[in-house]
């Protein structure tokens, strides 16, 4: 073994010790932050009524709590961009606990958000400041990325996904295959610790198959995969230029989410009652229990979601985007003659693909919780989308290579 082999084999040597390391922590945060996200939720849908018009109250809050004890945390996921990308050389620990408080009162009181952003950036701040501390080589690029594959996959559950989503969307287009294997034990580790404190999977075995037979199937397959790509790209798109808008027209955070946030509470309360607030997982339950899904849910949820998060709220935008696509599936699927509920697994991981701006990831989530008997229609709508979707990007600090 020459000097060169000897280096990188004591590079990967490290970076698992750290990656088992890395898992557990973030496994174990992310069950506390899962669980308490859940009990909220479902506490907030049955007093809705009494929770949504504090809403406004909840982001003032909200806004003193990051500028009175670390305001450079608002950037969240830039921050870990932007670490990632060496454009700057820390996160504060404070992210942490502010993002995960800030995302629970968002939910309490109705917000219309996500919350893999907050794992993702558990797991990346807490290897990030480990990787400094333990003066690990290149500035912890590598630990950066164990960090937010362990906080992905100890959330949703889905190692592979987690493993290929933190690998591929920092920058577009570029691998970074040296952390593959270190991010990928972090992944499996972090489910795993995550599973055994007590966070469920969420998990669709389809039995039913999309025969890729026929001229109906084939060219409804690639309608699918364009018109998910244009609703990836049209949330992606919006959601920037939304809060560039915000931002210019109200300059005063607190303004913004204050003022805004009234008539928003107001509208989650009379759609519905509450049916667009938080994570989207009552449409996604419904879309695969063949429960009502109406024609117009995708678009209500896309937009109450991307004004939440454009003024301010905390949360992330990969369920409500599961939400999205596994809604519009649905109504695709039945205007086309398609099984409903296959369409929405083809929704629920091209959407996101698009979105994202990744192309494995969403593969990988179409395997992990569908299972492999769609893989072929999982992967065409996937390639279809990511390429219709132009670049674009719900992650502003993304690169393209």
């Amino acid at each position: 073994m020459n000097k060169e082999q000897k280096e990188k084999l004591i590079f990967m040597l490290k970076h698992l010790i750290m990656a088992v390391v890395v898992g557990i922590i973030v496994g174990a945060i992310d069950a506390l932050f899962g669980r308490v996200l859940i009990f909220l939720s479902t506490f907030r849908t049955k007093h809705y009524l009494y929770l949504i018009p504090f809403l406004p109250i909840a982001g003032l809050l909200i806004t003193w709590m990051y500028y009175s004890f670390s305001k450079v945390s608002l950037k969240g996921m830039t921050l870990v961009f932007e670490a990632g990308q060496r454009k700057t050389d820390a996160i504060p620990i404070a992210l942490i606990p502010l993002v995960m408080i800030g995302t629970w009162m968002t939910h309490l009181f109705g917000g219309s958000a996500g919350r893999e952003g907050v794992a993702v950036q558990i797991g990346a701040t807490l290897s990030h400041v480990i990787g400094r501390k333990m003066h690990f080589p290149e500035n912890g690029r590598t630990m950066l990325i164990i960090g937010m594959a362990a906080g992905f996959g100890g959330l949703f559950q889905t190692p592979l996904a987690a493993t290929f989503f933190a690998i591929e969307v920092i920058v577009a287009g570029r691998m970074d295959y040296e952390a593959l294997l270190p991010a990928m034990a972090a992944s499996y580790i972090a489910a795993f610790t995550s599973h055994t404190l007590g966070l469920e999977k969420f998990i669709v075995p389809l039995t039913e198959s999309f025969k890729l037979s026929g001229s109906k199937n084939i060219v409804g397959i690639l309608i699918l995969g364009v018109l998910f790509g244009i609703v990836g790209h049209l949330f992606s798109f919006s959601l920037q230029k939304t809060k560039k808008i915000m931002a210019d027209k109200i300059e005063n955070p607190f303004v913004r989410i204050g003022i805004i946030a009234i008539p928003l509470a107001i509208l989650l309360i009379l759609f519905y009652g509450g049916r667009y607030s938080g994570l989207g997982t009552n449409l996604i339950a419904n879309s695969f229990e063949n429960k009502s899904i109406y024609a117009y849910d995708w678009i209500l949820k896309l937009i109450f979601t991307i004004i939440t998060l454009s003024i301010g709220f905390q949360g992330g935008e990969v369920t409500p985007l599961f939400s999205i696509g596994s809604s519009l599936g649905v109504v695709l699927g039945s205007l086309f003659g398609f099984p409903p509920m296959i369409c929405a697994a083809l929704g629920y991981v091209a959407v996101f693909g698009s979105a994202t701006n990744t192309l494995i990831a969403p593969m990988m989530i179409g395997l992990e919780v569908f299972g492999t008997e769609n893989m072929v229609p999982f992967v065409i709508v996937c390639i279809i989308a990511y390429a219709v979707n132009g670049n674009q990007s719900i992650y502003g600090a993304q690169e393209r290579f």
